[in-house]
């Protein structure tokens, strides 16, 4: 039994879709605790939703995790409960909760999720968040086990999406976009330590190359170190690689969106 269920949808916040859940939720297990990660992710976004739920699970308490950004309702993606370390995560099996599953610990067990008796009595096939998802992870939090929710799941016949990475070689470390945030700001797969092993510190000018174009961005603590409508790298809250414009939009200026290749090393 736990206390606490979290939701991450692209579900926005203009209609009473998240209502919904709540509502659901709070219909089968009264007094739990709910924690809204995000509803803002971009429409069908999967990646954005797979990489804001693994950096905010090792600050969520153990619990019941339930992310949905499935382009696809109604398809043939299976629903899915992942156990990992002290969570189980709800969701599509299409990556979306594969990167949290790792920074988790790594599955340990998982299971479709077809037992009706689980779900509201009337399954939209559509809006599986409200009438599937959501009256599951209320069961869980309630003491039902994954177990009892359907046949199990080889683990590594689960989909996930390849674990972002960064590539040291010949002086500079090599990585992809692995995030656009809602200011604008384009989150590498680079860390702060790929970075120190090239001898780079804060105060330093890196080379980025971005495709066929090499540009010189000062590497800061903050943005905010650098006058506004400047460029800037720093370190993020999740030890990546960022670049962002102070007061201004990285992605749309350098014309960075997920998944594009960039090159960081010190500048000569």
């Amino acid at each position: 039994m736990t206390s606490v269920i979290t939701l991450l949808t692209d579900y926005g916040l203009e209609d009473g879709y998240v209502a919904m859940c709540h509502g659901v939720i709070a219909g089968i297990a009264p007094g739990i605790r709910i924690i809204d990660v995000c509803h803002l992710v971009p429409s069908g976004d999967v990646r954005r939703g797979a990489a804001i739920l693994a950096q905010t699970v090792p600050y969520l308490p153990a619990g019941v995790h339930v992310a949905v950004i499935d382009p696809g309702p109604g398809g043939s993606r299976r629903a899915v409960a992942v156990e990992a370390g002290d969570h189980v995560f709800l969701g599509p099996d299409n990556g979306v909760l594969s990167w949290a599953v790792h920074a988790a610990g790594g599955a340990r067990a998982a299971h479709e999720l077809v037992r009706p008796e689980f779900f509201l009595d009337r399954v939209s096939p559509t809006f599986q968040g409200r009438d599937v998802f959501a009256p599951v992870a209320a069961h869980l939090a309630t003491g039902r086990a994954p177990a009892e929710l359907g046949p199990a799941i080889p683990p590594d016949r689960l989909f996930a999406f390849p674990a972002p990475a960064s590539l040291l070689r010949e002086g500079a470390v090599e990585g992809e976009v692995l995030s656009v945030d809602r200011y604008g700001n384009v989150q590498l797969s680079i860390s702060s330590g790929d970075l120190g092993s090239l001898g780079v510190r804060a105060g330093s000018v890196l080379a980025v190359r971005l495709g066929r174009r090499q540009i010189a961005v000062p590497f800061r603590e903050t943005f905010a170190a650098v006058p506004p409508g400047d460029l800037v790298a720093f370190t993020d809250s999740a030890g990546l690689i960022a670049l962002a414009v102070h007061s201004g939009d990285a992605s749309q200026r350098l014309g960075l969106p997920p998944g594009a290749h960039v090159r960081l090393a010190p500048a000569p």
